[in-house]
């Protein structure tokens, strides 16, 4: 049977959607493997490859629309992913014809719904981001304190402070200047914890943030089991919070958050428990629908695909051009 993919991004972390609960069975792990190194390579992938791969499920529990699975172009699965969780929302929306609901994750059923759009063609949704936890189990990380919040870690660097939180992804968070920004030590930092180290023995997000202006962000990812990204839902999302943990102090503003891919727009909520949760504000861009069969797909037959390109992209990069 044929089925029809799309390929999305939002703020430029690009993936594609594959629905399963409409195949007669889900993939198993070898096939999940093979599509993911057929389509998402960057030099002989599908439409110039992606970040990874949205399956859309059926829920285990609860009673979420749908369940999303997120595979990384290195085969890892992440257990959230913010900006692909916005093009699942749409892709449920326009499916069910439902604008507000609830996304089976790996860690938890998270709200989702539609939002005004940022412009003509420009549809934007809005997702929590949730769990949040500062405790080292959550990351994990080994180190001799409980929490890391605006220090410095003597082994990655003798100045730059970081802060570690799991939202759920688990995220190092530090706020440097511009010329920090640029100078290689992202890069570097980023390889030595996404390598054999004896603090993040899973890897972690690394994120550096500039602060552009009173809640106006700049923030730069080396996205765990991706590399170097154009944006990161859940790294945006931690660098909000931390930053209103540590700067402003204040909740439920809106905060701009800039990247290579885009912008984005974040609030910080606050728990009557203490707790957290953000809300993650962006586009869901669809440019392409690809049609073929899961075979098609998985051995690089692309020439029997049917490819339609939409004009989305093109609206984005005018929204772009004009904020």
């Amino acid at each position: 049977m044929d089925v029809t993919l799309q390929k999305v991004h939002g703020s430029e972390n690009d993936f594609f959607i594959l629905d399963e609960i409409d195949l007669p069975e889900p993939l198993v792990h070898t096939e999940v493997d093979q599509l993911r190194k057929s389509l998402c390579d960057r030099n002989n992938g599908l439409l110039g490859g992606a970040d990874g791969i949205l399956f859309v499920g059926k829920v285990n529990k609860g009673t979420s629309l749908a369940k999303m699975r997120v595979i990384n172009s290195d085969g890892s699965e992440a257990s959230m992913c913010g900006n692909g969780l916005r093009t699942v929302a749409r892709y449920l929306t326009e499916k069910y014809n439902q604008e507000y609901f609830t996304v089976e994750t790996m860690f938890a059923e998270l709200k989702v719904g539609r939002t005004d759009d940022f412009s003509k063609d420009v549809p934007a949704y809005q997702v929590e981001i949730s769990p949040v936890s500062f405790e080292k189990e959550a990351v994990p990380m080994n180190y001799s304190q409980q929490t890391v919040i605006d220090e410095i870690i003597p082994e990655l660097s003798k100045t730059i402070k970081f802060s570690v939180v799991s939202v759920p992804n688990p995220h190092m968070i530090a706020f440097v200047d511009h010329e920090e920004l640029e100078n290689g030590e992202l890069e570097r930092i980023a390889a030595y914890v996404n390598g054999t180290n004896p603090i993040f023995p899973d890897g972690i997000n690394v994120s550096f943030v500039e602060i552009l202006r009173e809640n106006e962000l700049f923030v730069r990812t080396f996205e765990r089991g991706v590399g170097l990204t154009s944006a990161c839902g859940t790294a945006m999302c931690a660098s909000s919070l931390m930053y209103t943990l540590l700067y402003t102090k204040i909740f439920y503003q809106r905060i701009t958050v800039r990247n290579a891919g885009g912008l984005v727009k974040t609030v910080v909520h606050e728990n009557s428990d203490g707790g957290y949760w953000m809300e993650l504000i962006g586009n869901a861009t669809i440019t392409h629908y690809i049609k073929g069969s899961i075979a098609d797909f998985m051995y690089r037959d692309f020439e029997k695909l049917m490819i339609e390109e939409t004009r989305e992209q093109e609206a984005y990069k005018e929204f772009l051009a004009q904020n």
